[in-house]
């Protein structure tokens, strides 16, 4: 059987729904296919954050950002390695995106907070699962966008003869169908965190990690582009987010206290790493210590600071978890995390003396986090500690695409009528990565994805009506 589309969309998370309704308003018919029996995906259960500047709901809160900083940030934080054209992809695109999210009925919460990576205020916090159902919900109001659950895209079928993608291969409950397609492709397949192998390939140091992410996300749609002979980036930067419970193995979020002012003490006892890092930078400074496991250890003022509102500086549902250690005494923590007393109290001795001096000359930790925040000494009881490791809540790596979302081969040429977008390609965020960085990529990407297709479908058409009886195609 043989069903046909004017844009295929695989992959129904943020990136995915962002481009399926731009095309859908714009007129175009879409087919959006997802392996799973639901929608979601990573976007879902992902901590809900979109990193954005010069919105209106920072100058409701007086906050002063811009394209600029975000810019800087952006490159900092990514060690410099990040693709210029895509970084400035996302920065041109993230305000018209947040008012156009907005204007969808989108909400987001009055509290803008400072997470990872960010100078100033900008994470922008949702809830995700409540977004992608609003997101779907007005794709399919539309009359335009048709989802399919329990659909497996599993090999493109490319024309050699008009050299692009022309249908794609797909694994549905009533067997194998072939979806032609008269326009693009967009792939929004999300990573592949719940691939164990894979990841051991490309980052062994995560071998042993936590691994917490959409169910689907495996890299099927990386397999089917690398078939086409499609080029990858950042692969060498697969990176855990640290402040995951090592005995946690729901989809539970991280806790940074650290970017409140909390010290990361191995089981040692000793500081190991600037605790402003992006918490992916952390994570790999975690890994490399005994039993790949660390505390973050802070005093009853930093407990204070915390925000229920924001699930990683949820202090208190922690505390009532029992997930995080709370002792009157410094004394008490340090037997109740088998540290030596002596070592810990040196420890944090030696840490507020370099916060009185302004200066820290072990790791050069001079904010809370990235450039924002005064540090703090951590002095008053009672204390806490949290058990903290790394989790691979996603793989920040895949396909190299250009500003546009075409998906390039290995010799930087693009692979005809596909396109990309989402946890799926690479290159956005170099060594490292920001919050709300890889939720707003799937936003911002997804629709510069679907305005590319519409861009391109005129021309398209014309090729089509000048060639109409093209080569056969040749699943790969």
């Amino acid at each position: 059987m043989t069903i046909h589309t004017d844009v295929l969309v695989i992959g129904g998370g943020m990136a995915g729904f962002c481009a399926a309704l731009e095309l859908a308003e714009a007129g175009r018919e879409v087919l959006l296919l997802e392996k799973m029996h639901y929608t979601g995906g990573s976007s879902a259960m992902s901590g809900g954050c979109l990193a954005l500047a010069g919105t209106s709901l920072q100058k409701k809160n007086g906050i002063k950002d811009s394209d600029e900083l975000l810019t800087q940030d952006l490159r900092e934080v990514g060690q410099q390695e990040g693709d210029e054209s895509l970084i400035k992809a996302y920065v041109d695109n993230q305000l018209e995106t947040y008012d156009w999210l907005c204007a969808h009925g989108v909400e987001f919460s009055p509290l803008v907070s400072t997470l990872s990576g960010q100078s100033v205020p900008r994470a922008h916090a949702l809830d995700p699962a409540d977004t992608i159902r609003l997101l779907e919900a007005r794709c399919k109001a539309t009359g335009k966008v048709t989802v399919m659950l329990s659909a497996r895209a599993e090999r493109f079928v490319y024309n050699e003869s008009t050299a692009r993608v022309e249908a794609v291969r797909v694994q549905m409950p009533s067997g194998t169908q072939t979806v032609t397609v008269s326009g693009k492709v967009i792939l929004a397949s999300g990573g592949f965190c719940q691939d164990k192998e894979m990841v051991r390939r490309f980052a062994p140091l995560y071998a042993e990690a936590v691994f917490v992410g959409g169910a689907g996300n495996v890299g099927d749609g990386l397999r089917m582009a690398w078939k086409l002979g499609a080029d990858v980036r950042d692969m060498a930067h697969i990176k855990g987010t640290y402040g995951k419970h090592p005995v946690d193995m729901t989809n539970d979020h991280s806790l940074l206290a650290a970017y409140k002012g909390a010290v990361i003490v191995n089981q040692e006892g000793s500081r190991y790493v600037d605790e402003s890092l992006s918490y992916k930078l952390l994570g790999d400074a975690c890994m490399a210590q005994s039993d790949h496991t660390s505390y973050q250890v802070f005093d009853q003022p930093i407990f204070d600071s915390g925000d229920d509102r924001v699930p990683i500086l949820d202090f208190n549902r922690r505390l009532e978890q029992g997930t995080l250690l709370k002792a009157d005494t410094l004394q008490e923590l340090a037997q109740m995390i088998d540290i030596p007393y002596g070592i810990l109290k040196g420890t944090l001795d030696t840490y507020n003396s370099y916060v009185d001096a302004g200066h820290d000359p072990d790791f050069g930790r001079k904010a809370l986090v990235h450039h924002h925040g005064e540090l703090v000494r951590v002095e008053t009881g009672p204390f806490y500690a949290y058990p903290s490791t790394a989790v691979v809540f996603g793989t920040y790596c895949g396909l190299r695409i250009d500003a546009q979302m075409h998906v390039l081969d290995v010799f930087g040429d693009r692979i005809g009528g596909l396109l990309a977008a989402g946890e799926v390609v690479g290159g956005f965020h170099g060594g490292a990565y920001m919050t709300g960085t890889s939720l707003g990529k799937a936003a911002i990407f997804g629709r510069i994805a679907a305005k590319t297709a519409l861009a391109e479908s005129t021309a398209q058409h014309q090729k089509q009506a000048a060639h109409p009886a093209g080569a056969a195609g040749v699943a790969v």
